[in-house]
């Protein structure tokens, strides 16, 4: 016997199996029809929820903007009050974080590759995660008492999002692996 859900399970169950299908096999490869087979639900149930499959983009990286910038705070406070210690944290749960069973790169650099219109709310989205992942390595290089915290925190961005962009196609083992021993000798 099913069980009936609220419309807010429906459309949580549903950000579930599109986030699963977007982030592993793409965003355009994959249609809402597919997205209400799997969620067990009729379209017409899923197009309640969302107007269109641009609102359930924008819906999923709203989502996956949540919870990446609670890992983002996590991985931070595991590092405790040192500024240093904090950054090298959030390096190492990156690492974590880049294994090929549960990473295949940033959904967020895949959400602006597969909708270039900045127009789209996902794309916006998207672009305001990075935005907030600068601001967070600004905010990180000004703690530590740098010379250059702008340079600093450039620097680290582009270690952080390098990793992410590269071990799609060189694996966590390649370059991504380096991210964090390259971190610790900026620090130094």
């Amino acid at each position: 016997m099913r069980t009936r859900r609220s419309s807010d399970e429906t459309r949580a169950h549903v950000l579930e199996i599109a986030h699963e299908l977007f982030y592993w096999q793409g965003i355009r490869a994959i249609g809402v029809d597919r997205i209400a087979a799997e969620a067990g639900i009729a379209p017409t149930t899923l197009y309640r929820l969302f107007a269109s499959k641009d609102d359930l983009v924008a819906a999923y990286v709203d989502r996956a903007y949540e919870a990446y910038r609670e890992w983002f705070r996590t991985s931070l406070e595991r590092g405790g009050d040192d500024p240093r210690d904090r950054v090298l944290a959030l390096f190492s749960g990156q690492n974590a974080m880049l294994q090929p069973d549960i990473c295949r790169g940033c959904p967020f650099l895949m959400v602006l590759t597969e909708f270039p219109d900045e127009k789209l709310a996902g794309h916006q989205r998207a672009i305001q995660l990075k935005e907030w992942v600068r601001d967070q390595f600004v905010a990180l290089a000004n703690d530590l008492e740098v010379d250059d915290p702008d340079q600093l925190a450039a620097h680290l961005t582009l270690i952080f999002e390098g990793a992410y962009a590269s071990v799609q196609a060189l694996g966590s083992v390649g370059p991504a692996a380096q991210a964090r021993p390259l971190v610790e000798s900026l620090l130094k």
